[in-house]
């Protein structure tokens, strides 16, 4: 069962967004999209709230997830997250694959 974790990372003045553009030009996104197990990793930006960055990453699994955490990557996270002053709220998912037919009329694939 997939796992997906939702980070909401805010800041001031507009860190939380120079945080996710660093991750990603310093290719550590790129590396975490790359280890194996990670299906999901993809920053977004909430239309009302400038402060605040919406990370989706999610995994196959608790066991890709304990790997990640011990990568060297963790380290350049944890330094980024201080350099900008980040705050974080985290919330966790499993993954549901049946759709219930009584929500299935309100999706349009």
């Amino acid at each position: 069962m997939s796992i997906t974790v939702n980070i909401y990372y805010t800041g001031e003045k507009g860190a939380a967004r120079k945080f996710a553009e660093e991750m990603i030009s310093s290719g550590t996104v790129e590396a975490i999209r790359n280890e194996k197990g990670n299906i999901r990793y993809d920053y977004f930006y909430p239309v009302d709230d400038a402060e605040t960055v919406l990370l989706i990453d999610s995994w196959e699994n608790q066991d890709a997830i304990d790997v990640h955490h011990g990568t060297a990557m963790m380290d350049t996270i944890f330094r980024l997250r201080e350099k900008y002053n980040l705050h974080m709220k985290v919330e966790r998912y499993l993954l549901d694959d049946e759709i219930p037919d009584s929500d299935k009329k309100y999706i349009k694939e």
